[in-house]
């Protein structure tokens, strides 16, 4: 089962869906048995790389690609991405299983990648009703969901070849530095400057505990959960993995945290 719907597609996201399936169809045994091109609907979670459902008979898949139009050079890289997974599948299991990789423009206009699709329970703003969220089930949850992440810093970046994506102790000081710099080129004339908020960061800055893989964007709608224990089956969307300090990792989770007694900004 899934509760995460998947909806038409959007206009002006839409490809050409019989050449994606030719493709598929040399590649992967359920496209190359189905008799037409799939079903392909859109989910709406995320606001970089476009994610769709191709429904197949046997098989339902995952495709991802870059957004529409102008990228910057750097962003938005779908063979890092499936690269990342691959090379994490053999040590952290709740990696979805990447199928294939295509950088021949000539099929959809831009690298993609389709992956399996993981059934399960990904909770966002309206949790299913039938969901039985209560205060023991609550901590257990939030629990294995921690877990994972503890997990995944356990990997070794050399052993499963993860070594090439990172730059080197020093990740806080690059962080705070960049986002300064990139406020500071961002900012109109109207914008809040935040330079004693940056210069207080700069001054609090701690060293790294540990160069580990993280993955930069894990909270709970990138966690796929097991309907009936609510134990986690898969995380998703690695496009801004790397290699960092893994307080980093878990501040930017505890970012979306929201206690009960937070202020109504923090839950709005």
């Amino acid at each position: 089962m899934s509760t995460v719907e998947a909806a038409p597609v959007r206009p002006g996201d839409d490809f050409d869906v019989a050449a994606v399936h030719a493709w598929l169809a040399e590649r992967i045994p359920e496209a190359g048995r189905a008799d037409a091109p799939p079903e392909v609907r859109q989910f709406s979670g995320g606001a970089s790389n476009l994610t769709y459902l191709l429904r197949y008979p046997e098989r339902e898949l995952i495709l991802r690609r870059p957004p529409v139009g102008h990228k910057a050079a750097s962003a938005h890289d779908m063979q890092r991405e499936f690269r990342v997974q691959s090379l994490l599948a053999g040590a952290y299991p709740y990696v979805p299983e990447m199928l294939a990789l295509c950088d021949d423009h000539d099929v959809l206009g831009a690298d993609f990648y389709v992956m399996e699709r993981l059934d399960g329970v990904i909770l966002r703003g309206r949790p299913p009703r039938d969901l039985d969220l209560s205060p023991e089930r609550t901590r257990a949850l939030c629990t294995s969901v921690i877990d994972r992440l503890v997990d995944l810093h356990q990997v070794d970046p050399e052993a499963t070849g993860l070594d090439e994506l990172g730059r080197g102790t020093g990740y806080v000081e690059r962080q705070v530095a960049g986002w300064s710099a990139r406020y500071r080129a961002a900012r109109t004339t109207f914008s809040p400057r935040f330079e004693r908020v940056m210069a207080w960061l700069e001054a609090h800055r701690p060293d790294d505990v540990a160069n580990v893989v993280i993955h930069n964007d894990y909270r709970f709608d990138n966690v796929v959960l097991d309907p009936v224990d609510l134990s986690v089956v898969g995380v998703l969307d690695w496009e801004m993995a790397t290699l960092g300090d893994p307080l980093m990792d878990l501040g930017a989770s505890l970012a979306y945290w929201v206690e009960a007694d937070d202020d109504r900004v923090m839950q709005a």
